[in-house]
């Protein structure tokens, strides 16, 4: 893969109210509470998740 880039995920709304695949999503990223960040490797499969919770977190490029 020539896209090795990674990206800090960070929670920044609640997903109470939210659909349970958002949630799942949530989970899945390892994002459990406000203000937690994750870095991920960036990839079609981080991608789509960031795109079905794209409302609930801020997306930035790690260096």
């Amino acid at each position: 893969m020539a896209d090795t880039n990674k990206v800090i995920i960070t929670l920044v709304k609640s997903p109470i109210g939210s659909k349970k695949n958002q949630k799942d999503t949530l989970k899945a990223l390892g994002l459990t509470k406000i203000n937690k960040s994750v870095e991920k490797e960036n990839n079609v499969y981080i991608q789509g998740m960031i795109k079905t919770v794209g409302h609930l977190v801020k997306v930035e490029e790690s260096k």
